[in-house]
């Protein structure tokens, strides 16, 4: 076998293999050989039928099945010997199939990139230091009541945060239109769900009041056929209620599987998981500091295989979100709307593996040990959770591969330029806001979201209890 490569753009390869006719031909024999010994067909006794028959009938297709396989075959001896490592599949293009002729095929593909690791100690990372105060329980406390408060309906003006049962009927110029109308819907005054002016339109109103609002759709309003236009609401108010917090009593306590203890007990299950939000919260800020610097620094030519690759199984997570993806026509989510996102994970993803390869970084079994008692502490039976997950080796692959994804965290974090600061529990669950950079200014910013490393797609897991917060 003759191999010869050329590159072309970037990291495009173009492989030319030529592979000797004999070795066509002997496969193709031995193919028609094998099929002439069980092949029946009239005035032939079982197993005699000549192999000149059987080619004259068979052979085309039993060649293109050959070279099929042939080139196939070739063609990851090639990469081999050539020392290349292929980013997705080539595409192949036949040369010369003559029969009796060398078999002849250019294959182009792209390669992975060379990627050289830059110094970790121009990274920057803040590290948020904060404490649980018991105002800050409070405070948790308090948002939990609202989460479970009810309304009761009062004889009296509507102010904000009250609900109010109402009927509308909007209209653009005299004329209803889609969506505009509803009976008996309730709505929490300050809750935002409305256009701006329609909830402020109904303080100050009673049961059995009439009102029309005068009020315009957003310029950015999501349905493009309503947005910046002028319309009329009609509303009739059924009823008024006003917010009705729960007590701070056994019932309350018990929805949050506290059945002993009282309030004492409540607060110290809400302060732990507080202390879980606030970990999680610390070890995500850092994460996204890391990715954020990596990518800041490493200036890596990404295949475009792979990023097709990336942009497609986004895709998939996507149409997932809109309905378990039935009935959504792909083409409604074009490749552009992934393609910023999946280039920044193929290239975080390339060099992660680079860093965990150039420093033979391991999941350390301790650290799978932790993080698999972290996830199980808020089940009803952790060691029931802990035993599941080392019984199932697709999930215990999973948490390895999140504590390899840690060290390599803990590895830059090491190396990097890290100041600590210390704020107070509700600062540091905010982001750290990282401030752009000339390279980032030079892109579009209106993605902000902070990137994730790809990781596989959740996994059912046991049931138990959930967090109280």
């Amino acid at each position: 076998m003759q191999v010869s490569i050329e590159t072309l753009t970037g990291l495009e390869r173009r492989m030319t293999i030529e592979v000797p006719a004999e070795e066509v031909e002997s496969q193709v024999r031995n193919r028609l050989q094998e099929a002439a010994k069980t092949f029946n067909m009239k005035g032939f006794r079982k197993g005699k039928v000549p192999v000149k028959v059987i080619k004259n009938r068979f052979g085309d297709g039993v060649r293109q099945e050959v070279v099929g396989e042939v080139i196939s075959q070739s063609w990851v001896e090639a990469v081999t010997k050539e020392n290349v490592k292929p980013a997705g599949q080539p595409s192949i293009e036949p040369k010369n199939l003559q029969e009796g002729q060398n078999l002849e095929f250019i294959a182009t593909f792209e390669v992975y990139p060379e990627i050289e690791l830059k110094d970790f100690s121009t990274v920057s990372i803040e590290k948020k230091q904060a404490e649980i105060l018991d105002s800050d329980i409070d405070k948790m406390i308090e948002t939990l009541r609202e989460q479970r408060k009810t309304f009761k309906e009062v004889e009296r003006k509507s102010k904000d945060g009250d609900q109010v049962n109402i009927d509308f009927v909007g209209t653009l110029e005299g004329e209803k239109f889609d969506g505009g109308e509803a009976k008996g819907t309730n709505l929490v005054l300050g809750s935002k769900r409305m256009i701006p002016g329609f909830e402020e339109g109904l303080v100050d109103l009673s049961s059995g009041d009439n009102k029309t609002l005068p009020l315009t759709f957003p310029e950015d309003y999501q349905n493009k056929e309503l947005a910046g236009k002028k319309a009329e609401f009609a509303i009739t108010v059924n009823k008024v209620s006003e917010p009705t917090l729960p007590d701070l009593d056994d019932d309350f306590f018990a929805s949050f599987d506290v059945a002993q203890g009282g309030l004492d007990a409540f607060r110290s299950e809400v302060r732990a998981n507080m202390s879980r939000e606030l970990k999680n919260a610390n070890r995500n800020n850092i994460k996204n500091q890391v990715i954020e610097g990596l990518l800041e620094i490493h200036d890596v030519d990404a295949p475009k295989a792979l990023i097709a690759n990336e942009i497609n199984g986004l895709r998939q997570q996507a149409m997932q979100q809109f309905g378990g993806g039935q009935n959504i026509d792909p083409s409604m989510l074009p490749d552009d709307l992934f393609a910023e996102q999946a280039g920044r994970r193929v290239i975080l993803s390339l060099v992660m593996s680079e860093i965990v390869s150039k420093n033979d970084l391991k999941p350390d079994a301790d650290k799978v040990r932790a993080l698999i008692e972290e996830m199980a502490e808020s089940y009803e039976k952790p060691e029931d959770v802990v035993k599941w997950y080392y019984s199932d080796k697709d999930q215990l692959a999973n948490i390895e591969a999140m504590a390899l994804e840690d060290a390599v965290i803990d590895l830059v974090v090491d190396k990097a330029k890290v100041t600590e600061s210390t704020v107070s529990y509700e600062e540091a669950l905010k982001p750290v806001a990282k401030p752009a950079t000339g390279k980032d200014k030079a892109k579009d910013t209106k993605n902000t979201k902070n990137e994730e490393l790809p990781e596989p797609p959740a996994s059912e897991e046991p049931d138990g209890k959930s967090d109280s917060d």
